[in-house]
């Protein structure tokens, strides 16, 4: 121990520059871009009329981990560090009648894939189960800071390129114990997995009027929120503060701890519409 302390004092001496960029490190908390018109509408319609759709009452997800690493990150992520990552994610969607069971696990090494850039090679290569259930790839060298990138359930023909597309994108360190501080307890993936089940961000339209994220009981905001503030209210002439502990805002790990009812019958709506015995 004494001599890694002692190490990373003589670093502190000669590569103060070098540290200084490690700690420079900003990421980007998620690719998702907008929700196509056609599921926005939806989306809306379910606002207007929740009643009209269905919504099993509970759900558990079918879920495969695949972690992709550079020959040089192998080893990086460990098999309790994704067994924290799952035990996660049931705790923060469980209070909405919503859980995950993990299949399996896999490990592949391939300094191309890991980028994130040859999802057409790499996701019918390693994709397990139906359109029902869940894949994360957690890749370690996602690139430009990119903690994560989803998409959204759409209608989809088994086999085709876009059943292939369907997952998530998590950066590797951004599990539990990884080193994407402050996004590595495990939010990123939840955050994702958020939009698989077709949730918006919380910011959605970035106006103080209009649809927002078409969540009844998630207040209109206009901007995603940096770190973990005390109170924020980008929309100051709208009812309610911004939702700066829902996991589907950009806030830091420590902030994160709500889905609210709404969004949970959301989810389960959307995943009956467009997932379930598909």
């Amino acid at each position: 121990m004494f001599g890694t302390l002692r190490s990373v004092a003589l670093c502190a001496l000669w590569a103060p520059n070098a540290l200084a960029a490690v700690a420079a490190v900003k990421y980007t908390r998620c690719g998702t871009g907008p929700p196509a018109a056609d599921l926005v509408a939806t989306a809306q319609s379910m606002r207007a009329d929740p009643q009209a759709f269905a919504a099993a009452p509970t759900l558990n997800i079918r879920t495969y981990f695949h972690v992709v690493t550079t020959a040089a990150k192998q080893g990086s992520v460990t098999q309790a560090q994704l067994d924290d990552q799952l035990a996660y994610m049931n705790r923060s969607y469980g209070p909405s009648g919503i859980g995950f069971t993990l299949i399996g696990s896999d490990y592949t090494v391939n300094d191309d894939w890991a980028t994130g850039n040859y999802d057409t090679e790499m996701k019918p290569a390693l994709r397990n189960g139906t359109y029902a259930d869940l894949n994360v790839y957690f890749l370690s060298d996602l690139g430009g800071g990119l903690l994560g990138i989803c998409n959204f359930p759409e209608n989809v023909s088994p086999g085709s390129a876009d059943f292939y597309r369907d997952g998530c994108n998590v950066l590797a360190q951004s599990v539990p114990g990884g080193t994407a501080t402050p996004f590595n307890l495990g939010g990123t993936a939840t955050h994702e997995i958020g939009h698989w089940f077709g949730l918006f961000h919380v910011f959605q339209g970035s106006a103080c009027s209009g649809s927002g994220d078409s969540v009844s009981d998630t207040p209109l905001q206009s901007t995603p929120t940096n770190g973990c503030p005390s109170s924020k209210d980008s929309c100051p002439r709208a009812a309610g503060l911004d939702s700066i502990n829902n996991y589907m805002d950009y806030s830091d790990d420590v902030c994160y701890n709500q889905f609210t009812a709404a969004q949970a019958t959301r989810a389960k709506q959307m995943y009956s519409m467009y997932r379930a015995g598909r």
